[in-house]
């Protein structure tokens, strides 16, 4: 891999593209690049400079690489960490967002202020802002209020996934409501009216469905 290449690789983590995105425009197989950003700091630590140098040395003395996800507690942890972020990636969350989101949920109490989210991630209070507001909009983690210290703590315990689900399933049937009323302005009777009311008629079937399903699981977070 070229300098040039791994400068590339580091813009496109700046833009926040996946793994995959980043290997379809330098057309290499995906797994090159997670090994690559894997082996040299991870998603936040990436340096197109110092990787060409580590990689150089590491060709010459044949060491091995050093561990995933800079900053981390230890390999087992840190791999942990690295995978499950990239897992949140994969599935359609903003980098940031992703970072923040398993930050809370490995931590032990699972629950930190902004400040101690910006430390330990490394990251600009603007940016642990940003994705707070996010994840809560999103029931991904829930805001708390310190009267004491006059500052909030977002929390992520095992309900989030539950609330998550509630509020994406919400969402589906809002869109679908949307739908099915764009459906008749248009008209039943026009193709577009026609396709319009499929698409609301599933929506609202997969949010029900998941609605239901989320109710009779929901015991196993407990």
């Amino acid at each position: 891999m070229t300098q040039r290449d791994r400068q590339r690789i580091a813009a496109g983590l700046t833009e926040g593209l996946s793994y995959a995105e980043i290997a379809r425009r330098l057309d290499r197989p995906t797994s090159t690049i997670s090994r690559e950003v894997g082996r040299n700091g991870g998603p936040g630590g990436y340096r197109p400079e110092r990787a060409h140098r580590a990689t150089e040395r590491r060709a010459r003395r044949g060491t091995p690489a050093p561990p995933p996800a800079a900053g981390s507690s230890g390999g087992t942890a840190g791999e942990a960490e690295y995978h499950l972020v990239e897992m949140a990636v994969g599935i359609g969350l903003p980098r940031m967002m992703a970072r923040v989101l398993i930050g809370l949920w490995l931590c032990e109490a699972g629950r930190l202020t902004a400040a101690e989210l910006t430390r330990r991630l490394k990251v600009s209070p603007a940016s642990v802002s940003l994705a707070v507001g996010y994840l809560v909009q999103q029931g991904l983690i829930r805001r708390e209020r310190d009267p004491r210290r006059r500052r909030d703590i977002y929390v992520f315990d095992d309900d989030a996934w539950h609330h998550s689900m509630v509020t994406s399933s919400r969402q589906t049937l809002e869109a679908a409501e949307v739908s099915k009323e764009a459906a008749e302005k248009v008209g039943l009777d026009t193709p577009v009216g026609r396709r319009l009311a499929r698409g609301g008629a599933y929506l609202e079937r997969i949010g029900l469905d998941t609605l239901e399903s989320a109710e009779r699981w929901r015991d196993l977070l407990s």
